[in-house]
């Protein structure tokens, strides 16, 4: 990059949020992408991410899913410094821990509050060695950065951009309504040093002429002294994997003319339903989120996924009748069924778990004769196989353990390097191996099985999941040239680009 000595900290920006979902995650990626287009070697960060999306690293470490999808936006390998505490929430008041990529405990809020000192360091450490790696770094806060009662102890937002020297954006969803009020109201709760590090607003996801807006711009800037760089439109279509479940309110309608159908269980705790992405993509697939024996009806395939709170969702199901609705559904040979991960463990015969509920032995829905132990020390890895005659490859992250029952007659139908991996029972499958749908040849080889055991005309997409994703990071890239003042954000910035 143009003026920078070898031993300087590469610029940054942060891109704070009016609100969880106003488009932080989108947008990080979409400036990845952006500066990596124009030649830069960027990055992108969150220091503390609250979510049930992750990936592993080719290192073997847990990070969250945005923060994976971002480096694959900018073109680079993601490593365990672009989100070095990651929270997993199993309840309403407690959560797995990951400093580094590794779980090191179940936390209550008021114990992660006592302990979330002790990260500060850590965090502007990470940030420190991903500048001195890269040209830019583009930082993501996480909710809102006015949260008035969290500021003292702030390890995610402007805390961390006023340690490192580094201006912020605020965005703001004008979609939900009140963006003018949300963009005010943040800057105005900040303590005056944070103020200062917010250089320019963002309204996004706009319907419509952008001359309705008015002189609402121009007042903005007088009452808050802070300019809007840019209005970026409402992008149909664009689906970047999602850090949690408030994302599922937006997913998509399934498509009316799709002849397969698909139902996700949709546990409280539901986890990595970023696998179900491909599916999304397919024009002949209708992908449905269903938490009632109503609307799970009488689909082709039932997916049951990943989950933060395995036997606590297994009992959300049996209380809702779905757990006896799915048995009816597999048993009867009126549709396929494929548990992922956690999904997996459920379908066996029994789960012993002393470590993520700590409820000890509970039965499964005995529809595989594989069985579950949990253990302290978590699987973290990407792995490559082969099912259905395909190649594949995915990752897992995992506590629960998964082998066959003594005498079990479920058969393999997954291998990961030349082993046995996932069991089958008639149209019943489980594999602990996340992202599997990414894989091409796989995922439509398994759809057409699906499809010719229930006599679905399904037709398969032949393009590439890796391009479309890739084709969603150019559109957003493409708005931001389009619709934001390029010129003050990289002067911002202190770029050249």
């Amino acid at each position: 990059m143009a003026g920078r000595t070898p031993d300087a900290l590469a610029p940054g920006l942060m891109v704070c949020g009016t609100a969880s979902n106003a488009g932080k995650s989108t947008l990080v990626a979409g400036l990845c992408r952006l500066l990596a287009r124009r030649g830069l070697r960027v990055a992108p960060f969150k220091a503390q991410n609250m979510a049930l999306n992750s990936a592993v690293t080719a290192s073997g470490h847990e990070i969250g899913r945005a923060q994976y999808a971002q480096a694959q936006a900018a073109g680079v390998e993601a490593t365990v410094s672009m989100n070095p505490v990651l929270l997993k929430p199993t309840g309403d008041t407690d959560a797995q821990v990951v400093v580094e990529g590794r779980p090191v405990g179940s936390m209550s809020a008021a114990e992660y509050h006592r302990y979330k000192p002790e990260l500060l360091e850590l965090v502007l450490e990470s940030l420190r060695q991903l500048r001195c790696d890269f040209d830019a770094v583009v930082l993501e806060g996480a909710g809102s950065p006015a949260e008035i009662n969290l500021v003292d102890s702030d390890i995610v937002n402007l805390r961390i951009a006023e340690r490192a020297g580094v201006p912020a954006v605020v965005v703001g969803d004008i979609d939900l309504g009140g963006v003018f009020a949300s963009l005010a109201g943040t800057v105005s709760l900040l303590p005056p040093a944070h103020q200062r590090l917010v250089r320019g607003f963002v309204i996004n996801k706009f319907r419509g002429d952008p001359a309705l807006l008015g002189d609402g711009l121009l007042d903005l800037e007088r009452h808050c002294a802070v300019p809007t760089l840019g209005v970026i439109p409402m992008l149909d279509g664009v689906h970047i994997d999602a850090e949690d479940s408030v994302a599922l309110a937006q997913m998509p309608p399934p498509r009316a003319d799709a002849h397969l159908d698909v139902a996700v269980i949709a546990f409280p705790r539901l986890s990595n339903f970023t696998d179900l992405d491909p599916l999304l993509g397919e024009s002949d697939v209708g992908v449905r989120f269903v938490r009632s024996v109503r609307e799970l009806g009488q689909p082709d395939l039932i997916v049951l996924g990943g989950s933060k709170a395995t036997v606590d969702d297994l009992a959300w199901m049996r209380s809702r009748g779905l757990a006896d609705a799915v048995t009816a559904a597999a048993t009867d040979g009126g549709a396929s069924v494929l548990g992922i991960c956690a999904g997996y463990q459920m379908l066996g015969r029994v789960i012993h778990d002393d470590v993520e509920s700590r409820q000890g032995t509970v039965p499964g829905l005995g529809l595989l004769d594989v069985e579950t132990v949990f253990d302290e020390d978590k699987v973290l890895a990407q792995r490559r196989g082969e099912a259905c005659g395909a190649p594949l490859w995915g990752y897992q992250i995992h506590h629960g353990r998964v082998e066959p029952t003594v005498g079990s007659t479920s058969e393999p139908w997954l291998w990961l390097d030349d082993e046995p991996e996932g069991r089958c029972s008639g149209r019943t499958m489980g594999t602990t191996l996340h992202g599997v749908f990414e894989s091409d040849d796989f995922r439509r080889a398994y759809l057409a099985r699906v499809a010719a055991e229930c006599a679905c005309p399904y037709t398969p997409d032949s393009g590439s999941f890796a391009a479309r994703r890739e084709a969603q990071f150019d559109r957003v890239a493409d708005a931001l040239e389009a619709h934001v003042d390029l010129g003050t954000l990289f002067e911002i910035m202190k770029i050249t680009a």
